[in-house]
């Protein structure tokens, strides 16, 4: 795993840094079981991978956190998880004890602390917090049985590229996907500190990357900035895109930008991983999410998990392929969420005859306007398709007669008045927006989600 301007980590030294980690752990009393926060930014990737592994060889269990997280955020994550210690940025302790700067020279002979047995596949490895954008953030717990689905053996991931370029954040489901490339898959993972368009296009021209990953909303600033036409990004032959669905219009756009790529949207949770759907963009279904890999399975359902028909909108279950997650010391909520081996996802979907997956919209994020459901993507999907429109949010704010009604951001120098001619032919009544509003920038969580609690209080 290598991180641009940040330095490379090799195999040996990720394993024997790792090792002296584990064993300050121990000297400093963590125990087999016991909780440690990780808060580390994204310009300290190496550190972070180094500790994360240092916290597993421990016995112990990580609870990766962004530096970005406000200090009540952090605090909260703290104490729900019950850590006993946060390594951060040039305190991981070494051999020596607290303090040992991480890039220090261990021992050559540095050996795993004496905790007894390897830890079991179903002993606790990870607790990854949501994002929170429908509520306060809970705690995901995975086992090492769930982590480690899908590799080892012969099968290396991503073999068609020497270098894997991704813009994942630490702390999020995503980015740790992104550590686990680093261990099983084929290429070398690079990063940088600080996503922007110009820089990443560089990165992915500097390596001759094959395979990279990003989010959504860095696919659009990529192609408002138009970075594409300023690198050479001919290297890549895939280009993925995870956390939120891909508008058709931005993964037609990437489709020019990178000429030479597969462009794929990838759709799961950090409740249902390892299972997900994924979809190689196809512009007979661009606003599809795809069907299931990896060993799992996707159903629509009702509440309690019914299966519905081909076509008919319910709730998107997901199965997992190997051991399911499950929500930190909650029983209740993860009884609401987990049944059985499938996952309730939280969006409302439906199936084609193919078996392809659409999503309708996040069930929360629905908007009941009188008698009428909207669905906010289907909105969005519409906003997106007006060539002045950089970025788009559609979202319920209070009507006098309806109870709710629809209110678009916008990014990007749109009139109003015709962008609401534009969607005139292209939405039902209900649908069309009731405020409009155009802002510098959508607000965003630390994963690179639009946060529409946020624009709810903006705009009221």
């Amino acid at each position: 795993m290598a991180v641009s301007g940040a330095g490379a980590l090799t195999f040996a030294e990720w394993e024997r840094k790792s090792n002296a980690i584990a064993l300050g752990l121990a000297r400093r009393g963590v125990v087999r079981g016991e909780r440690v926060g990780l808060r580390f930014g994204n310009d300290n990737w190496l550190e972070y991978a180094v500790a994360f592994f240092g916290v597993l060889k421990a016995g112990a269990v990580a609870v990766p956190l962004s530096d970005q997280l406000a200090p009540a955020e952090l605090a909260q994550r703290l104490e729900h998880s019950g850590a006993v210690l946060v390594l951060g940025p040039g305190d991981p302790p070494g051999p020596e004890g607290p303090g040992g700067a991480p890039d220090a020279q261990p021992p050559e002979d540095a050996d795993l602390p004496a905790t007894g047995d390897l830890p079991a596949a179903g002993d606790l490895a990870q607790i990854l917090y949501t994002s929170g954008t429908t509520g306060r953030p809970k705690g995901v717990a995975a086992t090492h049985a769930n982590l480690a689905y899908g590799w080892g053996g012969r099968r290396r991931p991503f073999a068609h590229s020497q270098h894997l370029a991704h813009g994942f954040p630490i702390g999020t489901n995503a980015g740790q996907w992104m550590l686990a490339n680093a261990v099983g898959g084929h290429p070398t993972v690079v990063t940088l500190g600080r996503f922007t368009p110009g820089r990443f296009a560089k990165l992915i021209e500097q390596y001759r990357a094959g395979t990279v990953f990003l989010v959504p909303t860095m696919a659009i600033e990529l192609l408002a900035a138009k970075a594409h036409t300023r690198a050479d990004l001919s290297s890549v032959l895939l280009l993925g895109s995870a956390a939120a669905p891909l508008p058709g219009r931005v993964a037609a756009g990437l489709s020019e930008a990178f000429p030479n790529a597969t462009i794929t949207n990838y759709y799961t949770s950090t409740e249902a991983a390892p299972a997900q759907t994924v979809m190689l963009y196809d512009p007979q279904r661009p606003s599809s999410v795809g069907r299931p890999t990896s060993g799992g399975s996707v159903r629509i359902a009702t509440a309690t998990g019914e299966p519905l028909s081909a076509g008919a909108t319910g709730e998107v279950w997901m199965r997992s392929p190997t051991a399911t997650r499950a929500y930190f010391g909650d029983e209740t909520a993860t009884g609401e969420v987990f049944h059985d081996g499938w996952i309730r996802m939280g969006d409302l979907g439906y199936l084609d005859d193919d078996g392809y997956l659409y999503l309708v919209d996040r069930e929360s994020d629905v908007i009941k306007s009188g008698a009428h459901k909207v669905s906010t993507i289907h909105v969005e999907e519409a906003v997106f398709e007006h060539p002045d429109v950089v970025e788009a949010a559609a979202f319920g704010v209070d009507h006098p007669s309806l109870g709710k009604a629809v209110a678009i951001a916008v990014v990007g120098g749109v009139d109003h008045g015709g962008l609401r001619a534009f969607l005139k032919d292209r939405l039902e009544p209900q649908e069309m927006p009731y405020h409009l509003v155009t802002l510098d920038a959508l607000p965003r969580n630390h994963g690179g989600k639009v946060d529409k609690r946020a624009l709810r209080e903006a705009v009221r």
